[in-house]
């Protein structure tokens, strides 16, 4: 399955954190994924996947696949509530096609629905030749940034993310 490139405008980057699996600047382990608001009010998050994100040799975990589906899902609200965060109830991930380590990796999302209460949205990751390699669909409740954490998130927990960010993606 190939998805069909398109160039899409950047129009702004989503904060990160320090210690998350998926953003965290301070964590090691960290896939260290950008998040990029694009001018149709889609997401796209980039990363590049090290050796400890590995299953079999030279491919990314499915795990890892689950985790960036889930965050890159879960984050489309920001590009129109910035202050909204989505608790995961549901999270379906379809794998098509291995994903290399030895490349960076590209997660699209578009949300799907909005109500009051609950978002849904859809994603793939694509590789750089338009193969979809994993797709997903979640369902999340939305929570307020302050209801996010029980001591509220400090700057160190939820920042501007500060690095240079391309000015248009193919999406």
């Amino acid at each position: 399955m190939k998805h069909e490139l398109e160039e899409k405008q950047v129009v702004g980057t989503q904060n990160v954190s320090n210690m998350c699996l998926v953003c965290g600047e301070g964590n090691p382990l960290s896939l260290h994924a950008q998040f990029l608001d694009l001018e149709d009010g889609s997401l796209c998050a980039t990363f590049q996947p090290q050796p400890e994100h590995q299953s079999y040799p030279g491919r990314l975990h499915g795990g890892i696949i689950a985790a960036i589906l889930d965050e890159v899902l879960g984050r489309v609200v920001q590009t129109r509530h910035p202050d909204v965060f989505g608790v995961t109830m549901e999270l379906n991930v379809k794998f098509r096609a291995p994903v290399p380590l030895d490349m960076p990796v590209k997660v699209l999302a578009r949300l799907d629905k909005l109500t009051q209460w609950i978002s849904e949205a859809k994603g793939e990751i694509v590789l750089a030749d338009g193969t979809v390699a994993a797709e997903g669909f979640a369902r999340y409740k939305r929570v307020a940034l302050e209801q996010i954490s029980a001591g509220g998130l400090s700057h160190t927990d939820w920042h501007a993310d500060t690095r240079a960010h391309p000015n248009s993606v193919l999406a």
